[in-house]
């Protein structure tokens, strides 16, 4: 039930709509119920024309006992000789209503419930990008992807269509009810007794059906996930030849997904034979008692008519009941994992009344700085770590892989925070300040370049929406990139693939470069950024970020130390910790670590040249 109600306080916006909805359903349940006591009328007036003169007795008002008749229904009809004008006049306006009734109703509760579930989606999706880089670690992709969009959907269809039919059956059946306890209550409740037998066995088949669900949307999340991998990673693929393998991967988890479904169909077809095997007795039963009670002239044929066919009306809707509190039970096992990435904590949170940076004049410092990733508490970690960037400075940051290098850089925009000590920008902790203003003043260019499946010129303009294009150009040039780019079919209108992969590593990276001068950060951070290039696309990004870094305090960290000779300050890392500080003319033979870097660089080099 909290579940429930945390899904329907997404349609606390919509009240209104949703109230009229429940009224016009409420017509739509009166007028089935008006049309079983037409059944009554047709069977003793209309196919009986011996009566002829006598009132129209459609109900007994429930509290004073008064009787309603055909004539109070249909003003001006005053007694039986037109009965056939007003039965008629009557099918014609409950039908009628009835009809305007369910349109306008399922319209409005399927608007309710579509909008509603929009907004859980997009409040979800919020939360989720949000997330700091621990929460992406430890959930797939493809996972996050399945939840945002297939359990989102089971939920859509329980809010809307489902919804619209709960309350079309609940007050079918509340009108239906109605009619049966108004003719004869006794046996209305003799009729009813066999509800018990099936409303209990369907709450309990509804708790297995929520498990089995949830169960469902993990093995379509895994599905989706494989299915992710495979075409984002199709050339690793391709290159070891495990196109098979891959297959068999998807084919074993779309199995386990088919059993569970398989599973749910069996559990949710098993109300609708009990209903029908009691509703069965409760008929027999009722056929037995209806023989004796025409004889002894208590009970017309008409009237007892009318009792089966609205008793009949009412299982009809008993039965989709159970089958729509059945889809409720998936919705709300769909719904777990959704609800437990909107209760997710943010790891990275702004303190309340957090300052936004307006600019960066002095320094960036690290005090007994320490570090330890979340989900590996017993691994990696940086250890009273100090350091100090000045503004306008060039400081490069090198040591063996493993060293926390990366580690280091992303806790300037707090992409991770640290775990004691502080990172300092012009004396004030990086936690004290507004996220967005924080990050607005960092600029990255990695070595795995990410763009989007979208035009180069809207890849350098990301983040900036509505920059004119002369800018775009002109961020282009800087980073020796239009002359590419005005080659590509559409020019900067080009569609670059998803990662950029209709361009070469080289493009891709100046793009990213070119992205970055866009964006004017004061603090630059370039993270292995021609670690992956050959030789003359290096040159072109060398030169490339030589125009980004001018008038930029720079963090660069590199494996080829051929690239920071000219950097104003090196600080060499080795596990988690700082061991050297200094030119590259200090370090390079000072009998350290940098000096060992160098000259393995130097053999692999000269090697490479005997080559």
């Amino acid at each position: 039930m909290r579940d429930l109600l945390r899904l329907l306080a997404f349609a606390k916006r919509y009240w209104a709509y949703l109230l009229l909805s429940v009224f016009l359903m409420a017509c739509v349940g009166a007028a089935h119920g008006m049309t079983a006591l037409l059944i009554g009328p047709i069977f003793d007036r209309v196919l009986n024309p011996a009566s002829i003169d006598a009132p129209v007795l459609l109900f007994k008002d429930p509290v004073f006992h008064h009787p309603v008749y055909l004539s109070n229904i249909v003003p001006g009809a005053m007694h039986n000789r037109s009965i056939w004008t007003m039965v008629a006049f009557a099918i014609l306006a409950v039908f009628l209503t009835k009809g305007i009734c369910d349109y306008l109703a399922n319209y409005l509760v399927n608007y309710v419930g579509c909008s509603a579930v929009t907004d859980l989606r997009n409040t979800v999706f919020d939360k989720v990008v949000r997330q700091g880089a621990q929460f992406f670690e430890a959930h797939s992709t493809g996972r996050l992807m399945s939840s945002i969009m297939n359990d989102i959907e089971k939920i859509q269809v329980a809010v809307s269509h489902i919804l619209a039919d709960l309350l079309r059956q609940t007050f079918v059946v509340l009108g239906l009810l109605f009619v049966i306890l108004n003719m004869d209550w006794k046996l209305a409740l003799a009729s009813l007794t066999v509800l018990p037998f099936v409303l209990i066995p369907t709450a309990r088949i509804g708790r297995r059906i929520r498990r089995t669900s949830r169960r469902s949307q993990d093995h379509a999340a895994e599905l989706n996930e494989i299915l992710q991998e495979t075409l984002s990673g199709h050339q690793v693929v391709k290159a070891f030849g495990t196109e098979q393998y891959e297959s068999g991967r998807f084919r074993q988890t779309a199995q386990r997904l088919l059993k569970t479904n398989l599973r749910y169909v069996r559990q949710q077809a098993l109300a609708s034979p009990l209903i029908e095997i009691f509703g069965a007795l409760t008929i027999v039963g009722l056929l037995t008692y209806a023989r004796t009670q025409i004889k002894a002239h208590t009970l017309t044929a008409g009237e007892f008519t009318s009792f089966v066919i609205a008793l009949l009306m009412m299982y009809e809707p008993v039965k989709r009941l159970t089958g729509i509190h059945n889809i409720f039970e998936q919705a709300i096992g769909a719904s777990q994992k959704v609800f437990e990435y909107l209760a997710h904590a943010e790891e990275i949170q702004e303190k309340p009344g957090a300052v936004k940076l307006e600019r960066f004049t002095g320094a960036i410092r690290f005090e007994n700085v320490a570090f330890r990733y979340p989900l590996s508490p017993n691994g990696f970690q940086l250890k009273a770590l100090n350091l100090e960037v000045k503004a306008g400075e060039v400081v490069a940051v090198v040591g063996p892989s493993g060293a926390g290098k990366t580690t280091l850089v992303n806790l300037v925009p707090r992409f991770y925070d640290v775990t004691s000590g502080a990172v300092r920008i012009d004396g004030r902790d990086v936690r004290d300040f507004d996220l967005a203003s924080l990050r607005r003043m960092v600029g990255i260019v990695a070595q795995d370049t990410f763009l989007f499946n979208d035009t180069a010129a809207n890849n350098i303009a990301y983040g900036r929406p509505g920059t004119p294009m002369s800018e775009i150009r002109d961020a282009a040039q800087s980073a020796l990139a239009d002359e590419f780019i005005s080659k590509l079919p559409e020019g900067y209108s080009t569609i670059i693939g998803e990662r950029g992969v209709k361009l070469s590593g080289g493009q891709r990276q100046r793009i990213a470069i070119a992205r970055a001068l866009l964006k004017n950060a004061p603090i630059l951070i370039l993270d292995e950024a021609t670690s992956h290039l050959d030789t003359e696309s290096e040159m072109l990004v060398q030169d490339a970020l030589g125009n980004l870094m001018a008038g930029r305090t720079v963090i660069v960290i590199a494996h080829r130390l051929s690239t920071i000779r000219r950097a104003d300050k090196i600080v060499v890392l080795e596990r988690g910790g700082i061991f050297e500080v200094g030119t590259h003319e200090e370090l390079v033979n000072g009998g350290g670590i940098y000096q060992r870097l160098h000259e393995l660089q130097f053999v692999e080099a000269g090697s490479a040249m005997d080559l």
